[in-house]
């Protein structure tokens, strides 16, 4: 058989389609006989065409690696001696190659253990005198570790051994390109006893790849990976040699000759470390030479005749694959903004950008601006505070440059402060928009690459400017809509649709005299199925769910049907999944408008978002060699139906040909947002969501260890919101069933975001995880505590977060923490952390969470010390006061508020007299919750209270601030009125009403003279003048909720009938519309 099959091998290498398919024909004929198995292993060994040996050993693979436990006992052990055998042989490196990997298959089955001639083999081989055997022996030792590390774990200590003495062969690159490929496969099995084994090699493999690269750049660029390896599953073996490391991917980065990829590796490896262990680089001084580095590759100019990726004029801004180094050296300085504390980063970073951002060379200022532009989003707090208006100067200035490439990388950092620096950048109103609506006014002239910055900018800038956008509305929706209507370029429209969702997000409601125009055209472009609409569709869906969240729900729910099947059709017709992605999203915000639009389709809606949780799709094995022979395997023999996808051990069969997986892009934002989608639309569709709860549970819950951090925190947030709509449901219906399915949801999701608090790596994620466990807690109250020993283990993760012990904060290390200095974000894991506390506290009895709360006390009163950042001691002082404000409605919260006074009482008084008005402002409200918490029991104090607030009421400046005091003392004489001199304190407070900032607090002064009027109505009456003049400016405005508006009617329509006199004559100094405002409230029946 073997001749024949040599034969149809030769004709499948022949240029002509015809007898190749003919050929295929022959051989699929073939594969059907028992015998294809010697045939094949005769012909690898025998035949004179190397092609034909190596084709030979593919197929072979491919028969191995589905078929493995069809193929009789005697064929398998005669496949092993022979496989050998011809790898021993073979001179060509190529079938060489597809044998080792043929061995790797057959590893995969017939684990090491079982085939002690492999062990022979490679032993001798490895050992040999002579190189060239040396080297084939490596090449089969890292395709069969490769496909199956865990079975040579007991030879790990021999291998590193083995390594240690190939690395330092320098004369053979190749040897030590496949040592090094074996030692990254192994890395994530290693045991603490390899360790120090590998540690140690560490300076030789420097050196090593230092050679490979002057050998083989693309080996040695493959080679690198073997550092990621070490940071992803043991970086404390890399601790030592951080220093060493770092220089090399220095070295290299600097190197301007390597080739690009090698250059980017070293630069990520760079960013990697910095990520993990900040600390350890900030502390060996690695980052003055990081950046010394860095600054020179990001203000590179472009080789003569060409432009950088982002500023060629065709340059698709959602193009993320901008693989060159000056990117990465860009990501190198955002994380570190994001990963160190701003105050050590600026005092070496700023000296570099400023000499940049002053040079002649436009490359140069360009890089000035990049690094301002990364900064913002890491160092936000410490750009707002400190130094924004000197950085937005600079920005404003670069928007008149005359080098375009400087301009666009000013709009690109405009829009980055407008993204991450709010709200004071919105403050800048009047200096920014005249800049950015002359961008708008040249639409037409300008290259469509350049104004897609300036609406990058625009959008960031509007999205968050509120009700400050009014005067700009006009012009901004005529250049918008004539945009929209005349552009003959697709993308300018899309870019104005994208605006047009921005404005909304600002104007909200104010855009309802421009709806029906946008929302005509939305539906045209919605409607027209050609494909070169795509992102135009897709941009329009998002703008349509972003009208639908502002425009008011009298404006929109008319078309929220209408709606609900432009998404369904579009989902049906085309497959895309940045169009499902926003479909699910418009479903989403549907649902916050007219849930019951969704009920009739959520069969329909639900099946399809599940698809795309489920689906693999866009995700791609990487595969390491051409598949010729894919179309043999395409197995209709019927036989080959039973063949199960477990092998014996029952692992996942996976495929050692994969080097790998990635997924697109536009796939994982698809399941990222179905996550997000599919939460809220199951919370606010309430009981009609019920059939659907538990599948979809199953399949976000699959997620949250998906590869992509993006999809976890997406995964654990819509399993908060699981539980809230179960909880929504059982509250509206109080069934025994409803409760069981409730107390079951939160019996898994809770421990899995313990888990994750605890293991999970990246920080956003644990972010998510805190946060939506603190919504969980708000809705679910002490329903989520109900489980023994629950409550106790939030309240560790909380404070292992504020000790920083978990695995996302470099927890666990030896390394002294410098407490006070720290990442902004870092700040920030501790503040979501921090929010979980008054939760708890107004879950459960007060002496029921005393311990606990004793516990995490001090951990938030220490950040209160003024050695520490401003948004440190604001909140620290602000989770007291929520912590206060919660034990005033718990059993057992005003003795529990008694014991803790005398601790908290220090801290705060230092808070009300703070250079930050921030700070001011949360301790004052904390003062004010103690009172109200605690009453009587800190009656002592009353004095030392008011005189400090006396004190601060007669210099402060910052309304809120003077809101929240008159908040404060009205909670002290509800809460021990006798403590409070009222002749003094009443009319010093009124005099500082209507409240200006914190309109919430109308509630608390409103009850508070609706409870003085009840008791001491003399009291109220000598001040009735002023109250009037106050309560005609509230009443019938949004600054007061409905309950509070019925308080103060009933309060001024008891004073207007029983004291008519006194009424009237307050009534007089009011201007005419107020009057009338005031008689209308008061004379409703």
């Amino acid at each position: 058989m073997s001749g024949e099959l040599e034969q149809i091998l030769l004709q499948l290498t022949q240029p002509d389609n015809a007898i190749i398919q003919q050929a295929t024909a022959q051989l699929k004929l073939a594969f059907k006989d028992p015998a294809i198995i010697p045939a094949l292993c005769a012909v690898m060994t025998g035949s004179q065409n190397s092609q034909i040996r190596q084709s030979a050993a593919v197929m072979l693979r491919m028969r191995v690696k589905k078929h493995w436990k069809k193929i009789s006992p005697d064929h398998r052990e005669s496949l092993k001696a022979v496989v050998l055998q011809a790898f021993q042989q073979e001179t060509e490196h190529t079938v060489r190659h597809s044998l080792s990997q043929l061995s790797a298959v057959m590893v995969k089955h017939e684990t090491p253990d079982r085939w002690p001639a492999l062990f022979t083999l490679l032993n001798q081989s490895t050992k040999s005198n002579n190189p060239m055997d040396r080297q084939v022996g490596l090449l089969l030792l890292s395709k069969v570790v490769e496909s199956n590390p865990e079975p040579f774990k007991p030879h790990y200590r021999q291998l590193l051994q083995l390594f240690g003495t190939v690395l330092r062969d320098l004369d053979n690159p190749t040897a030590m390109y496949y040592s090094i490929l074996t030692l990254t496969a192994m890395t994530a099995y290693t045991g603490t006893e390899e360790m120090n084994l590998m540690r140690s090699l560490i300076p030789t493999l420097i050196i090593a790849l230092r050679h490979l690269i002057k050998a083989d750049q693309d080996q040695a660029s493959e080679a690198m990976e073997v550092f990621d390896e070490l940071m992803e599953s043991e970086v404390s073996i890399m601790v030592p040699h951080i220093t060493e490391i770092v220089h090399f991917c220095l070295e290299v980065s600097a190197d301007t000759t390597l080739t690009d990829s090698l250059r980017v590796k070293a630069l990520s490896c760079i960013a990697f470390l910095i990520r993990l262990k900040s600390k350890t680089v900030l502390k060996q001084k690695l980052l003055n030479p990081i950046l010394q580095t860095v600054f020179p590759v990001l203000s590179a100019a472009p080789p003569p005749g060409e432009e950088d990726p982002e500023d060629e004029e065709n340059s698709n801004e959602d193009d993320t694959d901008n693989e060159s180094p000056k990117h990465f050296a860009a990501q190198v300085i955002d994380t570190m903004a994001l990963h160190m504390p701003p105050e050590k980063l600026f005092h070496q970073l700023m000296p570099l950008t400023q000499a940049c951002l002053a040079s002649d060379n436009p490359y140069e200022r360009k890089a000035g601006l990049m690094c301002l532009a990364v900064l913002a989003e890491g160092c936000a707090d410490h750009i707002r505070t400190k130094m924004l208006s000197s950085m937005l100067q600079t920005v404003c200035q670069s928007l008149s440059d005359s080098n375009q490439v400087v301009r666009s990388a000013g709009l690109f950092a405009l829009g980055q402060f407008s993204e991450h620096l709010q709200p004071e950048v919105s403050k800048y109103c009047a200096e920014l928009m005249p800049l950015l609506l002359g961008y708008m006014s040249a639409l037409n002239q300008a290259k469509i690459g350049h104004v897609t910055k300036a609406f990058y900018a625009l959008e960031n800038f509007l999205e968050n400017l509120g009700s400050e956008i009014e005067p700009y509305l006009p012009t901004l929706m005529e250049t918008m809509l004539s945009a929209l209507s005349n552009a003959e370029n697709l993308k300018l429209k899309e870019l104005a649709v994208s605006a047009i969702g921005a404005i909304a997000n600002a104007a909200k409601e104010k855009l309802v005299p421009y709806f029906l125009p946008v929302i005509e055209s939305l539906k045209g472009f919605l409607t027209d199925t050609r494909d070169e609409m795509r992102s135009l569709q897709t941009q329009a869906l998002d703008t349509l769910s972003v009208l639908a969240r502002t425009i008011g729900k009298e404006v929109f729910s008319p078309l929220a049907a209408e709606c609900v099947q432009l998404g369904l059709n579009l989902t049906n017709a085309i497959d895309d999944p940045d169009l499902r992605r926003c479909t699910y999203s418009l479903f989403s915000a549907v649902s916050t408008v007219s849930p019951d639009c969704l009920n009739p389709h959520l069969t329909a809606i639900t099946t399809i978002m599940l698809l795309s949780l489920k689906s693999t799709e866009g995700v791609t094995a990487h595969l390491e060699e051409d598949k010729t022979f894919v179309l043999l395997d395409d197995d209709d023999d019927d036989e080959a139906q039973g063949d199960t996808i477990l092998d014996e051990e029952g692992t996942d069969n996976v495929d050692p040909d994969i080097a790998g997986f990635s997924v697109e892009n536009a796939y994982i934002d698809e399941k990222e947002d179905t996550c997000d989608a599919l939460g809220e639309i199951a919370f606010n569709t309430g009981a009609a969501f019920q059939p659907f709860l538990e599948s979809s549970f199953q399949q976000v819950y699959e997620l949250r260890d998906f590869p992509h951090e993006d999809v976890r925190r997406a995964a654990f947030v819509a399993m908060g919101q699981f539980c809230r709509a179960q909880h929504k449901v059982w509250q509206e219906n109080p069934t025994e069933a409803d409760h069981q399915a409730l107390q079951k949801l939160l019996g898994v999701v809770l421990p899995s975001f313990l888990e994750a608090v605890h293991s999970e790596r990246e920080r956003q994620v644990v972010m998510g995880v805190l946060e939506a466990m603190n919504a969980v807690l708000k809705a679910c109250q002490g329903e989520a505590l109900q489980s023994p020993g629950r409550l106790q283990e939030i309240s560790q993760a909380i404070r292992d977060v504020l000790k920083k012990r978990t695995v996302c904060q470099d927890g666990g290390g030896d390394e002294a923490d410098d407490e006070e200095q720290q990442a902004e974000y870092d700040a920030m894991l501790q503040e979501f952390a921090g929010e979980g506390i008054p939760l708890l506290a107004s879950a459960v009895p007060a002496e029921t969470f005393q311990p606990y709360l004793n516990e995490l006390l001090p951990l938030i009163m220490n950040k209160a010390k003024l050695s520490y950042t401003v948004a440190d001691r604001s909140f620290s002082v602000g989770t007291l006061g929520e912590i206060l404000q919660s034990l005033v409605n718990v059993s057992g919260g005003r003795a529990c508020a008694g014991k803790l006074s005398n601790q908290l009482l220090p801290v705060l008084v230092a808070g009300v007299r703070d250079s930050d008005s921030e700070v001011r402002n949360n301790s004052v409200f904390a003062l004010g919750a103690l009172a109200q918490a605690a009453g009587p029991l800190v009656a002592r104090d009353y004095p030392m209270m008011l005189s400090l607030f006396s004190n601060l009421l007669s210099k402060e400046q910052d309304r809120r601030v003077i809101d929240n005091l008159c908040a404060a003392l009205c909670r002290m004489i509800m809460s021990n009125m006798e403590g409070v001199p009222l002749e003094q304190v009443f009319p010093a407070l009124l005099a500082h009403l209507p409240l200006k900032e914190d309109m919430e607090e109308n509630k608390t002064v409103y009850s508070c003279l609706a409870m003085l009027y009840s008791q001491k109505p003399a009291l109220v009456l000598s001040q009735i003048k002023p109250i009037v003049s106050a309560s005609s400016h509230v009443l019938g405005t949004k600054d007061l909720d409905t309950e509070t508006q019925n308080t103060l009617v009933m309060l001024l329509r008891d004073v207007a009938q029983r004291h008519s006199k006194e009424f009237e004559v307050a009534m007089k100094s009011l201007p005419a519309e107020q009057k009338m405002k005031l008689t209308g409230a008061v004379s409703q029946s």
